[in-house]
This record gives structure tokens, C-alpha cells and sequence, in this order.
């Protein structure tokens, strides 16, 4: 069996379900489809965030130095940008049950030979240029995988709900994310906490496998592949009659649609609306996979223990998910639709929660409300910077286009965010008694400066209209 028929998607069952149990078994299979996309691609970020959590511990071994985790963590972030694109196209093709599960199963297995490294390396102290090297490469394959997560349960949403009622269910599946770093705060820092930081990537390939069952348990491709009618027919907005007709004039009209979205798309690339909405979402990336990645360190470096100081991050995961999910609401029903207020709004309100988390001292009330203030804002930036305010500029035609550049340059942002980042944290540490002390001034301008030019930036746009092609 060839890759690529092993990936092929499914083909319509040979066995029709009896028409009076079809709506029944329709319900159940879809909504355990998405359960296993929200499910699945939260314990996909699990295995995506383990290095966040043990940033403090590793640098304390004497392992590796910050400007070392910086270049391993933008290893992932870039191979994860370029993967956006491959993956996502590829998706479209496939079957979504073993495209997502293969990404988590060797997602889960690169954590687990991190882990091992490290307890490996235990008694040899310093990591080798060979194994920093190694190190590197797995931290790529996991970002390359990685990027195999959220385009086939998106399109598990598509297959399986009608149009009316998907809206509801993204908006919970966008929430996954937030889950996902919300337990791998909490789970990988008491396991960090508990057995050493090597557990923490070990805890993520314990939670990447639980992933890996889930989604080949409860996801399915498509409804034809259960014997069931198409989504279109059993959500009531087409006949069969009516589809086999639009595909017979799709058919026809195969070549003149493709040279029109291929038109309507090479405009998007010179819309320069887009292109300001790409920088503002990379800047708000830096300033997002800065906290996210280094604060348990900051954390750590205030008096903090490694648990306490990654459940005090959590908080701003588990806050991203009221932010996320009501924001295309809110913006819709009372702004009518008009984002750039929200957005402005949620742009000042994460400098300000950054401001306070590096410079509000270390009063555990002061950490945690910088964290809810953050990840309220965050959640928010996420939904509209991060594509929303991208997709409302261009015609619908191309809206893959716009998510495209938006979300290519928004991770390739984040990967530099994490080389300059080390490489300051470092710049600016000092050995007393024996142990490391950083001071963030330098990191800290850099974070706060990326966020405040975040929000800026789509002012320039504020008069912008919809691109008409």
C-alpha cells in the first residue's frame, strides 16, 4: 500500500444505512467527531508546549542556556509555518481520521525521545553541540507534525455540519488551544515539579497518546464513508438531485473556476490591507509566544516554584477561551460586525497585562490578574488579528489566501521572537551564589513594544473597505 492511498480519503460505504436510522446514527457520529477534533488537538498542543514549562528547570541543570531553548523553540515555530501550508492543502484530500492521528502519534513519540535525551544527558551535565543539534531536529519534526492538528478537525466540522449550526461548533473547537496549554501548564509543571523536567516532555507523549486513541476511536472521514447520505442531504439544504446537478456544471465549469480563484487570489497577495493585518498578527505573536514560552521563567526568577509558576501561566489559557469564543459574538451583535474596536481594545489591554506581569512585583493576586487580563485580550487578538479582520477584507474566494499570509508570518514571527529572546535573556543574566538571576528589562521592551506596535498597525486600516475583484 502506497502513502498516498493510505492517506486517500474515503470512498462511500458499500452498505447504506436504512433511511429511518440514518438521522440517528448522523447525530452520534458527528458529534463524536467533534469531539475527537477538540479532544485531539488539544492534546495536540499539549505535545506542542512542553518546552514552555520546563524552560526554568533545564537552564537550572546547567542543560542547555536560554539562547539554546530559543533556537530549539523557533526550530518547531518555523517548520510549523511552512507546514501550515503543505498540510493544510494536503487535508483537503485526505482521510482525517489517520491525517491527524499519524501528526499526534509522531508528535507524541519526538516528546518522548526529548524526555529520554534529557534523562539520558542526566549525568553528562552540559548538552553537546550534537545534542543540541538533535535536539533541534526533533523539535522541527514535532513542529512539522504539529501542523497536521488543526486543518483535518476543521475539516471534520465541514464534512459533518450543516452550515448552519458550524459557526457554534468552531467557535467551541477554537477553544482547543487554549485547553490544550492550559493542561500542559498544569499537568507537565506538577509532573516537572514532581520527577524533574525530563517528565515534562514524558507527560506530553503520556497525554499525545491518549490524543492518538481518541481521534482513531471517535473521529470518522466522512458521512458516505458510513453509509450514511451526504451532509448536504442530511442537513436538509440539497437534494441528491440537486447536488448530482451542481457537480455535473462544476465539472463543466472546472477550469474557467480555477483560473478565477487563481485571479482573485494573486490580488489578495498585493492587497495591502492584508499585508498590514500580517505584521500586526506578528508582532501580537511575538508578544503572545513570549509570555507563553518564557514566563514561567520570569515567574520563576520573581520566587515562584516551577508548578506554582506554570499554573499561574495556565490561568492565562484557561481565560483565552471566554475570549475566543465570545469574540465573533460580541463583535458581531454589538458592533455589527466591525472589529477594529475590540480589536484595539483587546491590543491595549495585553500591553497593559504584560506591563504588570513583568514589573507588578510578586504578589501572587497581582501575577494571576495579569494572566486573566492577558489571556481575555489574547483570546480576542487570536480571532481577529490572527485572520478574522484578514478575511473580512477579501472576497470569499479567497479567503484560504488571506489565513495563509496571516498565519505564515504570525509563526515565522514567533520562531524569531524566541531567538532574540534568548539570546537578550541571556545577554542580561548573572551568576550569584552559584545560580543563575535574569533580568527582563531588555526581553521585557522587546515584548511590550511588539504588542503596542500590534495594535497600531491595523489603525492603518480602519478606513480599508472589502477588496472588490
Amino acid at each position: 500500500m502506497s502513502l498516498f492511498s493510505f492517506f486517500k480519503m474515503s470512498g462511500p460505504s458499500a452498505k447504506t444505512v436504512p433511511a429511518e436510522k440514518q438521522d440517528k446514527l448522523y447525530k452520534k457520529l458527528r458529534f463524536q467527531t467533534f469531539i475527537a477534533g477538540t479532544l485531539g488537538y488539544s492534546l495536540y498542543y499539549v505535545c506542542r508546549t512542553g518546552l514552555n514549562v520546563v524552560k526554568g528547570p533545564v537552564i537550572e541543570d546547567g542543560f542547555l542556556n536560554a539562547t539554546q531553548l530559543g533556537t530549539i523553540s523557533a526550530c518547531l515555530l518555523f517548520a510549523y509555518a511552512i507546514g501550515k501550508f503543505v498540510n493544510g492543502l494536503l487535508a483537503d484530500y485526505s482521510n482525517i481520521k489517520k491525517f491527524m492521528a499519524t501528526g499526534l502519534l509522531i508528535s507524541t513519540i519526538t516528546n518522548l525521545l526529548f524526555g529520554i535525551t534529557g534523562l539520558w544527558n542526566m549525568e553528562v551535565g552540559v548538552a553537546s553541540g550534537m545534542v543540541v543539534a538533535l535536539l533541534s531536529g526533533l523539535w522541527a519534526l514535532n513542529g512539522w507534525t504539529q501542523s497536521m492538528g488543526a486543518a483535518p478537525a476543521v475539516i471534520g466540522l465541514s464534512r459533518w455540519f450543516p452550515i448552519k449550526v458550524r459557526g457554534t461548533f468552531y467557535g467551541f473547537f477554537s477553544s482547543s488551544h487554549n485547553i490544550g496549554e492550559g493542561l500542559s501548564f498544569v499537568f507537565c509543571g506538577a509532573l516537572v515539579s514532581l520527577a524533574g523536567w525530563q517528565w515534562g516532555f514524558i507527560g506530553a507523549a503520556i497525554a499525545g497518546a491518549i490524543g492518538v486513541i481518541i481521534i482513531l476511536l471517535l473521529m470518522h472521514d466522512t458521512p458516505e464513508s458510513k453509509g450514511l447520505a451526504p451532509i448536504e442531504v442530511l442537513a436538509g439544504e440539497k437534494t441528491r438531485e440537486e447536488l448530482a446537478e451542481e457537480a455535473m456544471i462544476k465539472e463543466a465549469g472546472k477550469e474557467a473556476a480555477a483560473a478565477e480563484t487563481a485571479r482573485i487570489q494573486k490580488a489578495v497577495f498585493k492587497n495591502p490591507g492584508v499585508w498590514i493585518l500580517a505584521l500586526a498578527s506578528s508582532f501580537m505573536y511575538i508578544s503572545r509566544y513570549a509570555v507563553n514560552g518564557w514566563g514561567t521563567l520570569v515567574l520563576e526568577s520573581k520566587g515562584f516554584e516551577t508548578a506554582q509558576a506554570a499554573m499561574i501561566i495556565s490561568v492565562n489559557a484557561w481565560c483565552g477561551i471566554f475570549g475566543t469564543v465570545l469574540s465573533g459574538w460580541f463583535s458581531d451583535k454589538v458592533f455589527k460586525g466591525d472589529r477594529k474596536y475590540p480589536a484595539l481594545v483587546a491590543g491595549i489591554l495585553n500591553s497593559i497585562s504584560i506591563a504588570i506581569f513583568l514589573y507588578g512585583g510578586n504578589e501572587l493576586a497581582v501575577m494571576i490578574l495579569a494572566m486573566i487580563l492577558r489571556g481575555l485580550a489574547i483570546g480576542v487578538l487570536i480571532c481577529f488579528l490572527g485572520g478574522l479582520m484578514a478575511v473580512d477584507l477579501v472576497p470569499r474566494k479567497a479567503s484560504g489566501a488571506a489565513l495563509s499570509i496571516v498565519g505564515f508570518a504570525s509563526y515565522v514571527a514567533a520562531g524569531v521572537q524566541d531567538v532574540i529572546s534568548g539570546i537578550l535573556i541571556d545577554a542580561n543574566a548573572v551568576e550569584v551564589a552559584g545560580k543563575m538571576t535574569y533580568d527582563f528589562d531588555a526581553a521585557g521592551i522587546f515584548w511590550i513594544g511588539a504588542s503596542v506596535i500590534s495594535f497600531l498597525l491595523p489603525i492603518l486600516n480602519w478606513r480599508r473597505k472589502q477588496q472588490q475583484i
